[in-house]
Formats: structure tokens, sequence, C-alpha cells
């Protein structure tokens, strides 16, 4: 129990996007609301990760995204995103965060270098031993180049801080192996589409995309791949999923948001752009299929 929050008691956490308004500023007002919807579908929120383009950020704008929404003292956890490459900066991050009232981390595999169990050991070790709060690992090798080696999360596996692992490799034999290694390691789907499946292999949860755009919806679709008893609900929501990864993310996504109303402006910091989208049919047939989805 952690700031009276159990954290296995929340299987959805939204990767939230970072609002902007079309000078490029963080949008604060739209940040407050996007919080404010989370936590009424009682979903852990999970700020500056890849889908909120925290690499995108100045280090000053990630303290003032991070203090901002600590203000807002939602009645859901928080958790914030550690990534990059350099140990020291992200071990001088988690000691600023340690100090607000946000109850876990992500931690990422560094990116590019690509190291191997010995230094992926290391470098978890490292980032544990500095937090005050649970963590979860983030295997996602489309992004850091490099998966996680069973072996060092077996080397890991005892650490009091280590809570829960989140697997996006999209492979549910990797899921398996991660499994076997760590028995009581919580893990989650880092896949919308695949949480049913997931789900049937021991996931205990999702760090969702949709989640952004279909707040209750999804998560009334994680408890139903949860309960094993809602055999459609692939064929159901594959295609939707899907539309949200048409180009890179989180741009789908946040043009959706958009078209809803729900973001003043498509905006996204470069490399990315709302313009690498060039047709919106395909995420408003999934908005109009989820919403009306039962």
């Amino acid at each position: 129990m952690i700031n009276n929050f159990n954290l296995n008691d929340y299987p959805l956490w939204t990767a939230l996007v970072t609002p902007f308004n079309q000078q490029g500023d963080v949008d604060y007002t739209s940040l407050t609301a996007l919080v404010n919807e989370q936590a009424a579908a009682k979903n852990g929120i999970l700020l500056l990760g890849s889908t909120g383009e925290g690499l995108a950020l100045t280090l000053q704008e990630q303290k003032n995204i991070v203090e901002h929404v600590c203000q807002l003292t939602p009645n859901v956890p928080l958790m914030v995103a550690v990534g990059g490459s350099n140990l020291a900066q992200q071990q001088e991050w988690i000691s600023f965060c340690n100090k607000l009232p946000i109850h876990s981390y992500l931690l990422g595999s560094p990116l590019y270098a690509k190291p191997g169990e010995v230094g992926q050991t290391h470098w978890y070790q490292s980032l544990l031993s500095k937090s005050a709060h649970p963590c979860m690992l983030y295997n996602v090798p489309g992004r850091s180049g490099v998966s996680i080696p069973v072996q060092t999360i077996k080397n890991l596996a005892s650490n009091d801080k280590l809570w829960a692992l989140k697997e996006a490799s999209g492979d549910i034999a990797q899921f398996e192996a991660y499994r076997q290694a760590a028995p009581d390691l919580a893990l989650f789907s880092g896949d919308d589409a695949l949480m049913p499946y997931f789900a049937q292999a021991g996931a205990k949860g999702l760090v969702s995309v949709a989640s952004n755009a279909w707040p209750t919806q999804t998560h009334e679709f994680v408890l139903r791949s949860l309960s094993g008893q809602h055999p459609n609900l692939f064929a159901q929501w594959t295609r939707a999923i899907n539309s949200l990864f048409a180009v890179a993310n989180p741009i789908p996504v946040k043009v959706l948001m958009h078209l809803q109303g729900r973001l003043n402006s498509p905006y996204l910091r470069p490399p990315l752009t709302h313009l690498e989208l060039t047709q919106t049919d395909c995420i408003n047939n999934a908005n109009n299929t989820i919403l009306s989805w039962h």
C-alpha cells in the first residue's frame, strides 16, 4: 500500500498524452481535463512516457507537468516514466520525483546503447535503488533496440522495489518467459490489441494508448479481458486499436482526440507531426465503433 493506493487494484494505466497548444507549448488546461477524465474512469495515470512525448520535452517542462498533475490530487495513482540513456540524469530525475506525491515509476531500457544482461541489470538496479516507490520495468525493443534479457529479470526478481513489468514486444513467448522467470512479478500488456491474449497468459492488466481516447470503454475492455468470459473481444477491438497505430504513436490518438473536441490542437513535438496522418476515416470509424460498443 503506497499513499493509500494499492497499485494492484488498477488493471488499467493510461499512458497519458501531453497536450500542446498551436504554438507548441504545454496546454495545462487540457491536461487538467484529461487527468480528471482518467480519474473519473478509475484508470491509473502514466506521465511522460513515449505516448506523452516525454523525451521531446525539456527537463523543466517535465518537472512542471508532474508538479501540475500532483497538485490536482487525482483519486488514482500516478506513475512517472524514467527514460533516456544517461544513468546519472535518470537518477537525478528519480530523486526529484521522490519528493512529490507520486506512486510509481516506469523504468525503460536505456535507449540506443543496446546493453546486454550485465549492463541492463546494473542500469535497473541503479534506478531501483534510487526509487522511493514501486517500479514497473518496460520491455519495448521496438523503441529501445533491445529486449530486457530474461536473466536480467531473474537477477532483479528479489528487489523489493520491483513491482511489475510492462511487456510491449508483441511476443507472447517473451511474455511467458518473463512470467516463468519471476512468477511473483505483475505483468502488464503494453499492446492494447493483445490484452485478451495476454490476460489468458496471466497478465494483471494493460498500459494503454487507447484509453486516452476511450477512458471508460477501455477500462471495461480490460475488465472483460481479465474475466476470460468474452471470447469475441479481440475481433471487436483489434481494428479500432490498429487504427491508432497506422502511423507512429501518439499521432493518431492525438488527432482523434482533437476530432473528439478533447484536445484544442493535434500538435506534436518534432520529429512527430499530425501531418503524417493523411486521412482520418479509419480513426473516425474506430471512434464510432468503440463509443457504441457495450
